[in-house]
C-alpha cells in the first residue's frame, strides 16, 4: 500500500486545470465560507491547504492573473478578484444557495407540519418507512405550493 506521502503525477490541459481551480475554489467555499478562525467553528484547514496548493500551480498553466502570490514567500496563494469575477464561480454559488434555500424551506415547513399533525409518541411508534411516507406527504404538499406560488401565499403571524 502506498505511503500517504507518496506522490503521483497527473497531467492537465489548461482548460482542465482551470476547471480544477474552480472546483477547488467552490469546494473550499462550501466547506469554509461560514467558518471563522475561532474555536467554535474553525476553518477546515485541509480545504484551505489544497486550495493553496492548487492555486500555487496556476502560473505554470498561464493563469497568473487568477492567483495572488504576493504572500507566496509565506507559502500562501489566493484566488484573485479577477478569477472570482471572470469565472462562473459566484454564479454557481448563487445557484447553489438559491436551490438550497427552497429545499430547506420546503423541508422545514414539512417537518413543522408533520410534527404538528402527529404526537411525539405517534412518531416514535412509526417505522422508518412509515415516517418517511407520512413526512413526504407534507414535503410534496409544500414543494407543490412553492413551485406554483413561490412565497406569495406564505406569511408570518407576528
Amino acid at each position: 500500500m502506498p505511503d500517504k506521502h507518496d506522490r503521483q503525477t497527473i497531467e492537465f490541459t489548461k482548460d482542465q486545470f482551470l476547471a480544477l481551480l474552480k472546483i477547488v475554489y467552490l469546494g473550499n467555499w462550501v466547506a469554509n465560507a461560514n467558518r471563522g478562525d475561532g474555536q467554535i467553528n474553525p476553518r477546515l484547514e485541509d480545504y484551505d491547504d489544497i486550495e493553496n496548493f492548487v492555486f500555487s500551480h496556476a502560473k505554470k498553466f498561464g493563469l497568473a492573473d487568477y492567483v495572488d502570490d504576493k504572500t507566496a514567500e509565506d507559502g500562501q496563494y489566493f484566488p484573485t478578484r479577477m478569477f472570482e469575477e471572470s469565472q462562473d464561480v459566484f454564479e454557481a454559488i448563487d445557484e447553489y444557495n438559491e436551490d438550497t434555500f427552497w429545499d430547506e424551506l420546503v423541508e422545514h415547513l414539512a417537518e413543522r407540519d408533520f410534527e404538528k399533525h402527529y404526537t411525539k409518541l405517534e412518531i416514535q411508534k412509526m417505522t422508518n418507512d412509515e415516517r418517511i411516507d407520512k413526512l413526504y406527504f407534507y414535503i410534496d404538499k409544500w414543494a407543490e405550493e412553492i413551485n406554483e406560488n413561490s412565497l406569495d401565499n406564505i406569511s408570518l403571524n407576528w
